[in-house]
């Protein structure tokens, strides 16, 4: 049997022994083929991603060696007429074919990414993952440009899993130890607020009250410097919470601790404010076409006081049909589903009269749909992996009509896909008006803009309801667009 290694040095090793995969571009066929997780790679798709620019005029017969070489040395015994049983022929191309847990970037994606059944359970899954990685993943690919998305989408969740296994560690009440591991990961990743989150919780209960509020101050700092952004919801509450010493920061008892479900789950929820009596809990329905991503997102808002799901659909029709009959607060919509994808479903909910707010999910923040759904009017996007608080907070800020969430990659988004066709401010705006687009297009939260103008913060939200209303538009977000087409935001701008 056959493993390979790609979480470091590329390599594939049977019986203990490192088999000798022949030269880099050699080796780079059987990358790329592990890469796409067994899916079939056409030969044409090879050559354009071996040869990047100009390919030579022998390439097919060049990766017919390759392959050729590459099946001797897997599969040494396999008789010259026999079927290969490893590196496959795909018409019209070739496949790999190994088992999830024979390939260590596939096995390690699969434990991040299942269900979980409690802190105990997540904290041995993470450990195993983490355990898997030996260096930069794809080492000596870097050059291409498959590789390197690759590798940037597996450190992405190799962070993720660093953050799961921490919180899984606090859950369980085992603080101390994490202290060191996440000074290095914040300091490391000063914009990941979730590292800054679990950094001062685990200070806090060590009982270090003033390093917590330390560690926020540094986050703070960071994104400041880096974003010109204030911290976000979360970490912002949970500075009031430790400055009041709240009692739900204290440690948990690890035998009642809660399950970690679901592939948006890892991170945990901080208990946060309960609901009040006589206020009406948020509704909020659920469109994705994976029932995995569904379950974890069930997980996350049964967790939250005042938030209630109220449904559940698989493509764009029903998440239509589902809008119309339990009229929610909120929908979170996949921006790709079969049917009627996420993006037009949204057009049509948000054309109707009193629509929901709607914010899309989407696997990867480069989707150039995103650009398009914002235009459309909906309150924003989220990353599939992005923290439950996130997802929380995202829920919270558009029912609230509040701040974008994640301005930073919604403005990333807008700028590479603005055309900025009409450098112009709409007619009728007064110097006033502009200044305040130009604050919700940085990011601003309604409590920020009116700490820069040194107004009253109902000021600020009826002076941004009118302007929505005055210049025809749904949401928000819309308004965030318009910024950055009419040139009143450019990308380069301090804090955009």
């Amino acid at each position: 049997m056959v493993t390979f290694r790609a979480l470091g040095p590329f390599e594939a090793i049977t019986d203990g022994e490192t088999l000798d995969l022949g030269g880099q571009r050699q080796q780079a066929v059987l990358a790329r083929l592990l890469v796409a997780g067994g899916r079939a790679v056409p030969v044409s798709v090879l050559i354009d991603e071996l040869w990047p620019g100009e390919p030579p005029a022998q390439a097919l017969s060049t990766i017919q060696g390759y392959v050729s070489r590459l099946r001797r040395a897997l599969e040494p015994n396999r008789a010259p007429r026999e079927e290969a049983g490893v590196l496959v022929s795909a018409p019209p191309g070739y496949a790999l074919r190994a088992g999830v847990e024979d390939v260590d970037s596939w096995h390690f994606e699969h434990l991040v990414k299942s269900d979980h059944e409690g802190p105990a359970a997540t904290l041995e899954r993470m450990e195993t993952a983490l355990a898997l990685w030996r260096g930069p993943a794809l080492a000596g690919f870097q050059e291409l440009a498959w590789a390197q998305t690759e590798a940037t989408r597996l450190d992405e969740l190799r962070l993720l899993a660093v953050e799961r296994r921490a919180d899984a560690a606090l859950r369980l009440g085992r603080t101390g130890p994490m202290i060191p591991d996440l000074e290095a990961h914040a300091s490391a990743h000063p914009l990941r607020e979730e590292a800054w989150r679990l950094l001062a919780l685990a200070l806090y209960r060590a009982g270090r009250q003033g390093d917590a509020l330390g560690a926020l101050r540094r986050a703070r700092e960071a994104l400041r410097d880096e974003l010109g952004l204030d911290l976000g919801p979360t970490l912002q509450r949970l500075e009031q919470d430790i400055l009041v010493q709240a009692e739900h920061l204290d440690a948990p008892d690890p035998a009642a601790g809660g399950p970690l479900n679901g592939p948006l789950s890892g991170h945990g929820v901080e208990p946060s404010t309960p609901s009040v009596p006589g206020v009406a809990a948020l509704r909020v329905l659920i469109a994705d076409d994976q029932a995995l991503v569904r379950t974890g997102l069930k997980v996350i808002l049964d967790s939250e006081p005042g938030l209630d799901l109220v449904g559940e659909a698989e493509n764009g029709e029903q998440a239509i049909a589902l809008v119309q009959a339990a009229r929610p607060d909120v929908v979170l919509m996949d921006i790709q589903m079969p049917r009627l994808d996420g993006l037009a479903a949204a057009r049509r909910i948000l054309a109707a009269e009193a629509p929901p707010k709607v914010i899309m999910m989407t696997t990867f923040g480069t989707d150039e749909n995103l650009y398009a759904a914002l235009r459309a009017g909906v309150s924003g996007f989220v990353l599939k992996t992005s923290a439950p608080e996130q997802l929380i907070a995202a829920v919270r800020a558009a029912v609230a009509g509040d701040a974008l969430l994640d301005p930073a990659v919604t403005t990333h988004l807008i700028a590479a896909f603005a055309g900025r066709r009409d450098p112009a401010a709409p007619e009728g705006l007064s110097d006033s008006d502009i200044d305040l687009i130009k604050l919700v297009a940085r990011g601003f939260t309604n409590r920020q803009i009116a700490m820069t103008l040194a107004v009253p913060e109902q000021e600020v939200a009826d002076e941004v309801t009118a302007l929505l209303r005055g210049l025809g538009l749904v949401d928000r977000a819309q308004l965030v667009v318009l910024a950055y087409e009419r040139g009143l935001v450019s990308p380069g701008s301090p804090g955009a």
